[in-house]
């Protein structure tokens, strides 16, 4: 289930710019939260608290339960806006949901059992190749987060998505195939090893059939050199006897 943070904001009168400047000027950050066909409420918020959660890990993907004059709003964020230059935050949307509403949300991965992972205990690397997994599903069921059990992963090993258990009311946005999610790889040290190891190799085997050529070309040379020497001697032999006769 997806954890709510509870959040207390402030009512805002009016809309415009002119108003969230003075609300800016004020020392608290303008917002507005809308949506599932009810009408739209102005809020500000306290910028340490806004800094706080907005730091924090998935804030887009984090259910809040913001209070606003005694109501409470359960709501996602949605947008925020940020000073180009200093990062402070400008404005936050935030939109409530029912329970038919289904959304697209990053769940970040977690990794466990590193200690377990013989590829690892070798000096191996883990490439992360998704931080985050796209999923659709409800705002009440917003995992926190997916884990991966790298529990004995070697070397040139990978975890794909379909080896990791999902809850079961969520659904991944990527259906047609099985992507890779992390991998164990050989640190640069060891791929030089493996490199010289098998250009060492390679080395011994063409200087083996290097050998073996080199070999075959005496013998073929000696087999003609016999061959020559007994068709000279026939020549000979048969000289010799035409000078007796």
């Amino acid at each position: 289930m997806a954890q709510v943070t509870t959040m207390t904001a402030q009512a805002r009168e009016r809309a415009g710019k002119g108003p969230a400047r003075a609300t800016r000027r004020a020392g608290r950050v303008p917002a507005v939260i809308y949506g599932n066909k009810m009408e739209s409420v102005l809020i500000s918020l306290d910028p340490v608290d806004l800094a706080h959660q907005i730091t924090g890990p998935g804030f887009f993907s984090r259910v809040f339960d913001v209070k606003v004059d005694g109501e409470t709003h359960r709501v996602l964020a949605r947008d925020l806006q940020t000073d180009p230059v200093t990062d402070r935050p400008l404005h936050v949307d935030f939109m409530r949901f029912s329970a038919s509403t289904r959304i697209n949300v990053d769940v970040q991965v977690l990794f466990m059992n590193e200690e377990d992972s013989p590829g690892l205990k070798r000096g191996g690397v883990l490439n992360v190749v998704r931080h985050a997994v796209e999923m659709i599903c409800a705002p009440d069921s917003i995992p926190e987060s997916i884990t991966v059990d790298l529990t004995g992963l070697d070397i040139g090993d990978s975890v794909h998505i379909g080896d990791i258990p999902l809850p079961a009311d969520v659904q991944l946005t990527i259906t047609d195939r099985d992507f890779t999610v992390a991998t164990v790889v050989a640190p640069s040290a060891l791929k030089t090893v493996e490199e010289e190891e098998a250009e060492a190799a390679a080395a011994t085997e063409a200087e083996a059939l290097a050998l073996e050529g080199e070999e075959g070309a005496e013998a073929v040379e000696g087999e003609a050199e016999a061959a020559e020497g007994e068709d000279k001697a026939e020549g000979e032999g048969k000289t010799e006897g035409k000078s007796k006769d």
